[in-house]
């Protein structure tokens, strides 16, 4: 909300507060007797989560700085479950200490990067405040978008229509244009790839107010967004992409057995559908990208091992900037750094792929080694089903070559 304020936009007032007794202190100092603490935790539906401890909505209205106080020492320190965090919840660290705003309408409002429309696109609703997925599915006549000429910019004509479509009154039209106009100017100055306000409203003093926003920005730009990246709370991301992204790697968490390490993010892609096409569950997506070190590479065999649901591991490289002898000595180094004691299947093609042959073979370690890639798809599928089989039976099982 700082960065709102910043640019001048209209938001309800209030400060974060990492303690109970600073939200006791900055709910004394907003002076208001109506007032709103919400969870700063990463994850939507925070309203209808539950904390560890009973405490029912992350998003609760009090009537005193003491209330403000013990509401908030139920949320820091405490997970807060939603449909969105799932089984594992996030820690609540902090809170948002605001004064409560009495809204007249909700409307939704946001601004998105649209393939369809080649740049920016504004997106209103009449209907804010509420899940804006279920609205589409129910009503798609109720979102209504304004593409964006991204070389030319907003207009304000634009914004003007967009409001008048959403049902803002004739005397608050230009107001709500305008808040939208500094939303796109921020969008586009902090690199963000998404902004949502949900809601949008018009309040009871007549006064047009973004109540919330939900901003994604271009990981991409960390490098010329410091102020943005900085802010990043680390205690809301899975450990691993933490590791990833000190490694300098690509990589995302998903729920089956079989860990891939790719190069390029089409052929990460693909091996992942090849693996789904022979019965298989890909454990992750990852990419080591065309310039990958042999650190790096043992740091994506860290990362993808870490996940104790990894049965077996499926390496495909195609090497073109990619030297297939730097990926075979991190698979070497990393094998037997980390002891691993599951299969793993390695398929190689392009630069220096005899020289990475080579070198697996003279390591006398179990890697199996199969130059195409629907055999090798097809192989480590198997093999964890294997690996599925002995764990359900309680055994112990051990991989020799050859096999």
């Amino acid at each position: 909300m700082g960065l709102l304020q910043e640019a001048g936009i209209s938001v309800p007032h209030g400060v974060v507060a990492r303690t109970p007794d600073e939200a006791y202190k900055i709910a004394k100092e907003i002076g208001s007797k109506d007032l709103v603490i919400k969870a700063q935790v990463l994850a939507g539906g925070r309203g209808k989560g539950t904390f560890e401890g009973g405490l029912k909505g992350g998003v609760k209205i009090v009537f005193s700085p003491e209330e403000a106080k013990a509401v908030s020492s139920r949320m820091i320190g405490k997970k807060l479950f939603t449909k969105q965090t799932g089984e594992k919840g996030r820690i609540c660290n902090q809170v948002f200490v605001c004064e409560r705003r009495y809204p007249r309408r909700e409307y939704y409002f946001a601004i998105t990067m649209e393939r369809s429309f080649q740049g920016p696109v504004l997106i209103g609703s009449s209907q804010g405040g509420v899940n804006i997925e279920d609205v589409a599915a129910e009503n798609p006549d109720a979102i209504i978008k304004e593409p964006i000429d991204i070389v030319e910019g907003i207009k304000k004509e634009q914004a003007v229509r967009l409001a008048q479509k959403m049902g803002f009154p004739s005397n608050l039209v230009d107001e709500a244009a305008e808040n939208m106009i500094k939303l796109y100017n921020l969008f586009l100055k902090y690199d963000a790839t998404m902004i949502e306000i949900n809601p949008m409203v018009e309040d009871a003093s007549g006064v047009v107010m973004c109540m919330d926003a939900k901003i994604n920005f271009d990981s991409n730009s960390a490098y010329r967004q410091k102020k943005i990246f900085d802010m990043q709370d680390w205690t809301q991301e899975d450990e691993r992409d933490r590791q990833a992204a000190k490694a300098d790697l690509n990589y995302i968490g998903l729920d089956g057995n079989i860990g891939c390490l790719v190069n390029g993010a089409g052929l990460a892609m693909a091996t992942m559908d090849i693996i789904k096409l022979h019965g298989g569950t890909p454990a992750n997506f990852l990419d080591v990208g065309g310039g990958a070190t042999v650190h790096q590479v043992t740091e994506a065999f860290k990362l993808i091992t870490s996940d104790k649901k990894v049965l077996a591991i499926l390496v495909n490289i195609f090497g073109g900037i990619m030297r297939c002898d730097v990926i075979a000595q991190g698979i070497v180094v990393a094998v037997k750094d980390l002891d691993l004691k599951i299969p793993i299947v390695v398929r190689l093609q392009g630069t220096r792929v005899d020289d990475a042959k080579a070198l697996i073979t003279a390591s006398g370690l179990k890697i199996l080694a199969c130059d195409d890639l629907d055999e090798a798809a097809k192989m480590v599928v198997k093999l964890s089903e294997i690996v599925t089989l002995a764990k359900q039976a309680h055994l112990d099982v051990k991989f020799q070559l050859p096999i």
